[in-house]
């Protein structure tokens, strides 16, 4: 599996200038930027309130904008986007509202449009060094076959692309605050289990000039909205 970087696989799969795009679950907003620097008008929506604080304070760098809510019942109007992306963000998703979360994204879908669903393999080194917090070898599986169904809801896949990208961190301590800010209930676990988690962050990190790195290795399926 090849080593590529996030950024560069969404931007070589999706033409973003001038489209109007939604990523559910945007975290802290870096995709979302990332869009709108490239040209798209680029609304980034976010369930927990500290990734959202900071997505909003961040500088901007175009026309983004982030509203509060949740990819089962999506705030928006029928048809009224070109692409939405999936980053990290399905299996999230209770496994029993995944197909309420496709289907949401179909109705506001334009005919045509586009799904990008990118999800973490339940392998590799940042999912061993994460597994002491939690487990996610059945989410992210319920979350694949919820993508590979998604033809109940009018879509059909375009590309299925795999690849690794590589997370990287300046040191234990970063680590700690960046799984917090992704989930904050798992500030606990993180604290119960530090001493693992070090042993972990030491044996399975790749030393680079500025900290350490970490293989995600990453499957992308590309889904289109059918006119009918």
């Amino acid at each position: 599996m090849n080593d590529r970087q996030d950024n560069d696989v969404i931007l070589e799969l999706l033409d973003v200038d001038g489209r109007r795009i939604l990523d559910i679950g945007c975290g802290t907003g870096g995709l979302v930027r990332l869009m709108a620097a490239a040209g798209a008008t680029a609304i980034g929506l976010e369930c927990s309130r500290k990734p959202l604080d900071e997505a909003r304070t961040a500088t901007p760098v175009g026309g983004e904008t982030y509203v509060e809510g949740f990819a089962e019942d999506l705030p928006f109007e029928d048809a009224g986007f070109d692409i939405v992306i999936f980053f990290n963000s399905l299996h999230h998703v209770a496994p029993a509202n995944h197909a309420k979360a496709l289907a949401e994204a179909a109705r506001v879908l334009r005919a045509g449009g586009l799904v990008y669903a990118a999800e973490p393999l339940a392998e590799g080194a940042d999912f061993e060094l994460g597994k002491p917090l939690v487990d996610e070898t059945e989410v992210r599986a319920a979350a694949y076959d919820a993508i590979k169904g998604a033809g109940a809801f009018g879509f059909e896949e375009i590309t299925e692309v795999t690849y690794a990208h590589q997370i990287r961190h300046r040191g234990f301590k970063e680590f700690r605050e960046f799984k917090i800010t992704v989930d904050a209930e798992r500030r606990k676990a993180f604290d119960q289990n530090v001493d693992e988690l070090r042993v972990l962050f030491e044996r399975l990190g790749r030393k680079t000039d500025d900290g350490f790195s970490f293989g995600r290795p990453m499957r992308v399926n590309l889904l289109s909205k059918g006119a009918g």
